[in-house]
């Protein structure tokens, strides 16, 4: 009888999942990856699995449809295999990358080749190697490199010089230094002209930018064989808060007269340039420029071949202008599509070349949080919405009269890959219940194909008998609505009670209570977290004040006092539990990495004694200690 009983249980809690399966990639979903759309068409492209041929497949079949490179066919230059590609805009030529170097979250030096699609012909981009951001010109004759904080351009054959000035820690030309990299989210700061005849780039002088020092070990991602037996010591600028940062200027180069004009551009001595973007007129690129505060961002049009500036767009925006909004922004032929939560939510404006506001594209109480284009054919907008939960995401569009179509067709979490022509997306759908499932639609949301899902997986995950996640939300004292999600034991019984460990980011604009399959401290569909439930824990994530997709007011309501309600919104949520019938009061943790962390400390220290135990893991300890750009954004 008790053999019996035992078996019982042990079906009901289901097989136990081990560390081991979670770290080796057991319950690993499987993904899409490395779609590049080719421009006014329904095709995409990808590297074959071998990393040998570029090959073009159709949207509606999923069939190839033609190899665009093959290194079988390549004469010259001998690769046995490539990390990523790029093609001219003509189709004429490639760039392939190869011995790819990270340095910061974004940067990296490669070994890049130039190959003829006519000629079959490969050869070295430059004889040093290690390029940065190589970017074809327009017309696709000619690259731009970065090369020890110098630019260059070639044709393939004649290499010139273009700045003389760049030295690590001192100037930078055409990229941008670590911390406009790691807080304004971009890596190259080049733009060519429409006529290929000018290059204009962003220069940074982080000479006057204090130094911070971190030691180095030999490491694996990337190994470095000349610390394996001592550690060495890696120096950079590293702005914190209050002090200085990089000068920053715009300057334009004539290929034809080999001459250098600064861009007069508008700038307060200590502001920002986020952006330098190429257009299709040849007498004007894009720059965007930002003041220290981060509450106004301006678009201005330079023409590379005078120097002169004139203001399109002057957004001033509460607080701060979220960084998400400004990497949004799309310039385009005739019109420029422009994020903005001016209204108290991220919602599409449209505006013509010349910085006329036409129309707002969507309007309501929810946050437009991922845009795909703006057809210029129709009229149509596409973008991804919270409209419906915070924690789920929709595929809409909008067409030129304003009415406003959900294309996605399930609940849950919707993300979207357009063709080149508007006509198709590949849709990535999941919940945090179910894993990948990977669609074509039409651009109406009709579906064409099934491409991929995870029913293997699902299959796998049933004999552990996991609970699955469970949404709620609750008030606060304050009367603050807050969201969260829990996981309980797959054998939980409702007369006993249990301990429970709270994973928390909490950071500005983050969300970790999400109806998607990256849900989870660890993503992969919480399977950590149920490893935890397994142990007889409770697992609960609560997106406190300050975290992303419902509305200005909500995220923004941590500026100037960052861990404040953040923290309170986590005691709230533990003393919450401990009302619960099932939930042991005295056993409630925290954790958190990073911002995370910084919250996790920030909890325990709040006063009202409701975490037995917490981790802080990497946490900011003192806003004077990090990095300007996101301290003052919301400090």
């Amino acid at each position: 009888m008790c053999a019996t009983i035992l078996t019982a249980l042990q079906l009901m809690a289901g097989e136990p999942i081990s560390i081991r399966d979670i770290t080796a990639g057991v319950f690993a979903a499987k993904r899409i990856s490395g779609v590049n759309s080719l421009k006014g068409t329904s095709e995409y492209a990808r590297i074959s699995e071998d990393g040998r041929q570029v090959v073009k497949y159709s949207f509606v079949t999923g069939k190839p449809t033609g190899v665009i490179f093959d290194l079988a066919n390549a004469k010259g230059e001998n690769l046995k295999s490539f990390d990523d590609y790029q093609v001219s805009a003509d189709g004429n030529r490639l760039l392939l990358q190869t011995n790819t170097h990270r340095i910061y979250r974004r940067s990296f030096t490669a070994d890049f080749y130039l190959y003829d699609v006519k000629t079959k012909q490969l050869k070295r981009l430059s004889k040093e190697g290690a390029e940065q951001i190589p970017t074809f010109s327009p017309d696709g004759t000619k690259i731009a490199f970065v090369h020890k904080n110098n630019i260059y351009i070639t044709d393939g054959d004649k290499e010139t010089q273009v700045t003389t000035d760049g030295e690590f820690n001192k100037v930078i030309n055409g990229l941008p230094d670590w911390v406009n990299e790691e807080e304004f989210g971009f890596n190259n700061a080049l733009a060519w002209g429409a006529d290929s005849k000018t290059l204009s780039w962003i220069r940074y002088d982080e000479s006057k930018v204090k130094t911070y020092s971190l030691q180095l070990f030999r490491g694996s991602h990337p190994q470095l064989d000349a610390y394996s037996t001592y550690p060495g010591e890696y120096s950079y600028k590293y702005p914190k808060a209050g002090e200085d940062n990089s000068k920053v200027s715009v300057w334009s180069y004539s290929l034809e007269g080999a001459s250098v004009r600064q861009i007069n551009l508008p700038l307060a001595a200590d502001g920002y340039i986020p952006r330098i973007k190429t257009t299709t007129d040849p007498n004007r690129v894009i720059i965007y420029t930002m003041n220290r505060h981060q509450d106004e961002l301006n678009l201005y049009a330079a023409n590379p071949h005078t120097g002169l500036c004139s203001l399109l767009i002057k957004e001033h925006i509460s607080k701060y202008v979220q960084e998400a909004a400004m990497e949004g922004i799309s310039i385009m032929k005739d019109y420029i599509l422009f994020p903005s939560d001016r209204d108290g939510f991220m919602h599409l404006y449209l505006y013509n070349k010349d910085g006329k506001l036409l129309r707002q594209i969507d309007k309501g109480n929810y946050d437009v949080t991922a845009i795909y284009g703006y057809d210029e054919k129709t009229g149509n907008t596409y973008f991804q919405a919270a409209a419906r939960k915070p924690m789920q995401r929709e595929v809409y569009v909008v067409n030129k009269s304003g009415k406003m179509i959900c294309l996605s067709a399930h609940e849950g979490w919707n993300a979207a890959s357009f063709s080149g022509d508007y006509k198709y997306f590949l849709n990535t759908w999941s919940d945090s219940n179910h894993p990948f499932v990977y669609t074509i639609y039409d651009n109406r949301g009709k579906e064409v194909r099934e491409v991929l899902n995870n029913k293997e997986l699902e299959e796998k995950l049933l004999k552990y008998n996991n609970a699955g996640v469970e949404f709620f939300s609750f008030t606060t004292s304050e009367g603050v609505k807050l969201n969260g999600w829990m996981i309980k034991p797959s054998d939980f019984n409702a007369n006993k009670k249990y301990p429970v460990i709270m994973h928390q980011y909490s950071g500005p604009g983050s969300q970790q209570v999400i109806d998607n399959w990256n849900v989870g401290s660890m993503g992969n569909g919480g399977i950590f977290d149920y490893y935890l439930a397994q142990k007889g824990y409770i697992v609960v994530t609560v997106d406190g004040r300050g975290t992303g997709a419902r509305g200005a007011d909500f995220e923004k309501s941590i500026y100037m006092r960052l861990g404040d309600l953040e923290s309170k919104d986590q005691v709230e949520t533990a003393l919450w539990l401990g009302k619960q019938s099932y939930v042991d009061a005295s056993r409630i943790g925290i954790w958190g990495w990073s911002f995370g962390g910084f919250n996790t400390l920030m909890s325990m220290s709040e006063g009202r004694g409701v975490f037995k135990a917490g981790v802080a893991i990497a946490p900011p300890t003192d806003w004077r200690f990090y990095d300007t750009i996101y301290t003052e954004r919301y400090m």
